[in-house]
């Protein structure tokens, strides 16, 4: 029978899997998108807390200062001020990686907007705005820092689950979910002879700024009534699935798309925002 060695035991509970968590990204630097608040922050934050040196970015330099500041990570943590849809400030933010870490492990393209409105209603200015943000930030983003990831290095796309179920007002923004997913499959088969994993992770409601943004307070007792677990999501179950699938423990875990929802897309029917 096989012992676990005793120097990787945790002391206070004899466990060896905490221990074994807190190596998983030694050594390894990860960049996240759109990371000042919510999914982001906490996904840096997680990384961070299990041996990463962390890049994040953001569009409003106060934010991204304040999100650098509470991660207090010291010189392990590298804040760029940009915009994902411009390729320029995505050229800025693959220099500043390539200066001060020489490579990327992981990346985590989180950054995103949402927008909720009947199809009818959405202005071509509103849709220019939502694919620029959410697809082809999330395309180049990916195109940039191909150069810099090392072979093995693993990519996690931030989706959504309405793109596994019709939600009325949802048209644009689930469009734009449903693509990067494809994206995610896709770019699992043409990166695969270097030994990149390309998986996405579909939220589905996540207590952060985004969705009280959008889900008044008098709708929020129905949603969570929608939810088999009987909650809203937090950062932290997200954060806790992106470091899965960027570690060595999802080795074998490539094309894939983890619904992270409580049992949402699984068991309910008839939702409405």
């Amino acid at each position: 029978m096989s012992r676990t060695p005793l120097d990787t035991l945790d002391p206070m509970t004899h466990s060896p899997s905490q221990v074994r968590r807190q190596a998983r990204f030694d050594d390894k630097t990860a960049l996240i998108t759109g990371g000042t608040s919510g999914m982001g922050l906490a996904t840096a934050r997680r990384l961070l807390a299990e041996g990463a040196q962390v890049v994040v970015t953001g569009r409003d330099k106060t934010r991204l200062d304040a999100a650098v500041e509470a991660l207090d990570g010291g010189s392990r943590v590298l804040g760029v001020c940009g915009d994902v849809a411009d390729p320029a400030d995505l050229d800025a933010l693959t220099t500043a990686i390539r200066d001060r870490h020489g490579r990327l492990d992981v990346v985590f393209a989180n950054a995103g907007v949402a927008s909720f409105q009947p199809n009818g209603d959405i202005t071509e200015a509103e849709f220019d705005r939502v694919v620029d943000i959410n697809f082809k930030g999330v395309f180049f983003t990916v195109q940039k820092t191909l150069p810099l990831l090392s072979d093995h290095a693993a990519i996690v796309i931030n989706a959504s689950w309405t793109l596994h179920r019709g939600l009325p007002g949802a048209s644009l923004y689930s469009a734009t979910k449903a693509a990067v997913h494809n994206l995610a499959h896709t770019l699992a088969a043409e990166l695969g002879p270097r030994g990149i994993r390309v998986n996405s992770v579909s939220p589905g409601y996540i207590e952060t700024p985004m969705f009280h943004d959008n889900v008044s307070a008098d709708a929020q007792a129905a949603v969570v009534a929608a939810v088999p677990t009987g909650r809203i999501g937090t950062s932290d179950d997200v954060a806790d699935a992106v470091a899965f699938l960027a570690s060595g423990e999802a080795s074998y875990i490539n094309g894939q798309d983890l619904i992270i929802d409580g049992g949402l897309v699984a068991t309910a029917s008839g939702l409405t925002r």
